[in-house]
């Protein structure tokens, strides 16, 4: 039995994952670099690549990092202002609700990012936890600390709760707290490998949240 829904936030709610992408692409041409996607890979859903790093790398040399940072988060921000709710989240966030069920947010981003987004978005009253990288020392997944600390505020056990995840570490980190975990791949990590996974679907409004349980308990993945 499932008793709560936990969702990522970046690439499941809103697709902050392709600006991001993009914005760093962008940035890289201006050095005559290319940022292969394979390498960004390691990016999404977690902290665990630091696109400064590896550009001062390719170069050779140090950067202005404060000039880097301004120009790509310029571009970054005219990419997001694009972007709406992805397909499904409201009516599973109804559904989920209507079921009865508690409702989290876990993420690796921090709570300035997440909290001022689902305002903007209308989406706070929905969620009774949210918890972000700043609420366990700065732990991204695929670290399972921050699923952890959902469901301790959630109180509900591992077993029973289903985690909505994106991308390849938010599934380990989802995992690895024990619990069920449905990937919704979107444009940056359709294709990726979501061994381990529990259920995959296209998309949040592929089917109604109480099928989606059913078949992934049922083993239909």
């Amino acid at each position: 039995m499932i008793e709560a829904l936990v969702f990522d936030f970046d690439g499941l709610i809103l697709d902050t994952e392709t600006p991001d992408y993009l914005s760093w692409q962008k940035m890289y041409a201006e050095f005559g670099l290319e940022l292969p996607l394979d390498v960004w890979h390691v990016n999404i859903g977690s902290t665990l690549f630091n696109p400064y790093l590896y550009l001062e790398g390719q170069l050779g040399r140090p950067i202005d990092r404060q000039a880097v940072h301004d120009r790509r988060k310029q571009w970054d921000n005219e990419f997001l202002a694009a972007q709406t709710i992805l397909p499904g989240v409201e009516s599973v966030l109804a559904e989920a609700r209507q079921m009865g069920l508690q409702i989290g947010l876990a993420s690796s981003s921090d709570h300035g990012w997440v909290d001022g987004y689902l305002e903007k978005l209308g989406l706070t009253d929905w969620f009774a936890v949210v918890r972000c990288s700043d609420d366990v020392d700065g732990r991204s997944k695929p670290d399972p600390a921050v699923y952890l600390s959902a469901l301790q505020a959630l109180d509900v056990p591992a077993n029973r709760a289903l985690a909505l995840e994106d991308s390849v570490n938010g599934v380990a980190a989802a995992k690895a707290a024990r619990m069920w975990c449905t990937a919704v791949p979107n444009p940056m990590t359709r294709g990726l490998n979501f061994d381990g996974v529990d259920f995959v679907v296209d998309s949040l409004a592929q089917m109604p949240l109480a099928q989606l349980i059913e078949e992934m308990l049922n083993g239909k993945r």
